[in-house]
């Protein structure tokens, strides 16, 4: 079998998105997502976590969600890791690791503006069909429901 790069997650924008563009003209994105666990401990304190994920989206998708990308709102990511690698001022070798959004899903929670009325909307960046093998939520699960 080959392998396997592929994140799915769902938060909340912890700022507007930032819209750029490179040199050639291609426009860019960037957003902080973060993503709470909550769980109790031994002793039954609620306990908490947040993560905070970089997402870059390319092409239409970074251009056309732009301005629905705001602090606050919640939505569905699916994409893949991703490192680069460049040199600081002091001429060091910098790294970061990202997640390259390929689909974004608006979910009705949070920020001020949006689709409104708890909508959603979603795109997608790269190759690919539109149209995505759905499962009827009472359907039995087959191979063809599973993505890899």
């Amino acid at each position: 079998m080959g392998s396997v790069n592929k994140v799915i997650l769902v938060g909340n924008l912890g700022r507007d998105a930032e819209l750029r563009f490179t040199p050639g003209g291609s426009p860019v994105a960037t957003l902080n997502l973060a993503t709470t666990e909550i769980w109790n401990d031994k002793g039954g304190q609620r306990q908490e976590k947040t993560e905070w994920h970089r997402i870059v989206l390319w092409g239409k998708t970074a251009e056309s969600l732009n301005e629905y990308l705001i602090k606050g709102k919640q939505i569905y990511v699916e994409g893949r890791l991703q490192t680069r690698q460049w040199d600081d001022k002091d001429g060091n070798k910098r790294y970061t690791t990202e997640i390259r959004g390929d689909r974004i899903v608006l979910l009705g929670g949070g920020g001020g503006g949006g689709t409104g009325g708890g909508g959603r909307q979603q795109a997608r960046s790269g190759a690919g069909p539109m149209d995505e093998p759905t499962m009827d939520p009472g359907g039995e699960l087959t191979d063809d429901d599973i993505p890899f």
